[in-house]
């Protein structure tokens, strides 16, 4: 549990005691690749914290096509914030891509712990702002970068995630079809 604790701390400073009502508000899963944790339709109960392995959030449209909205890999949090902050049903798949430990904290005991430990309210203001923020660059660099841009600003943003994910998720991720990725990837070697 050090590294969820790491987590926070980077952003507040919890006592013992506070650390140990925190800890008391968790539970820990083990998941398989493949498994789906959330899916679309259901309500979002509760926020994710990956320990180990990675994770994705992605939608289907209507024609079958599956929208990556994001990756999380060790240390980060994922969710389907308007499912947990609505308490309605969300339009978001969260998937397991490679066996994992996630930390899950329940909606019902965020709020209770927001009462009893007023300074994660804070640390949760601040992750929901940086989110916000990702996505609001992220829909800036799908309407004004080139796909080779935004493709190049992923592999410096997230150098890790290149070798671990599929091709075709990393397509979806950038917005691209993966024939049109798997042709840009094969001139971009080329240069």
């Amino acid at each position: 549990m050090a590294q969820i604790l790491d987590n926070i701390s980077k952003i507040v400073t919890l006592s013992p005691e506070e650390e140990l009502l925190f800890l008391s508000k968790i539970e820990t899963q083990h998941y398989k690749a493949k498994t789906i944790v959330l899916s679309a339709g259901e309500v979002c109960k509760h926020s994710y914290f990956v320990n180990s392995g990675l994770l994705r959030s992605f939608n289907i449209n209507d024609n079958i096509v599956e929208h990556v909205l994001s990756f999380a890999c060790e240390g980060w949090w994922i969710g389907d914030m308007y499912s947990l902050l609505s308490q309605k049903p969300g339009n978001l798949f969260i998937e397991v891509l490679e066996d994992a430990e996630v930390v899950l904290l329940s909606k019902e005991n965020q709020e209770e712990l927001y009462h009893q430990i007023p300074k994660l309210e804070r640390f949760f203001r601040i992750i929901v702002e940086n989110s916000l923020v990702s996505y609001q660059e992220r829909l800036m660099d799908n309407l004004s970068l080139t796909a080779e841009e935004r493709f190049d600003k992923f592999c410096k943003k997230y150098p890790t995630l290149i070798q671990k994910v599929p091709q075709k998720q990393i397509a979806s991720f950038i917005g691209v079809t993966p024939e049109f990725f798997s042709k840009m990837k094969s001139r971009l070697l080329r240069k």
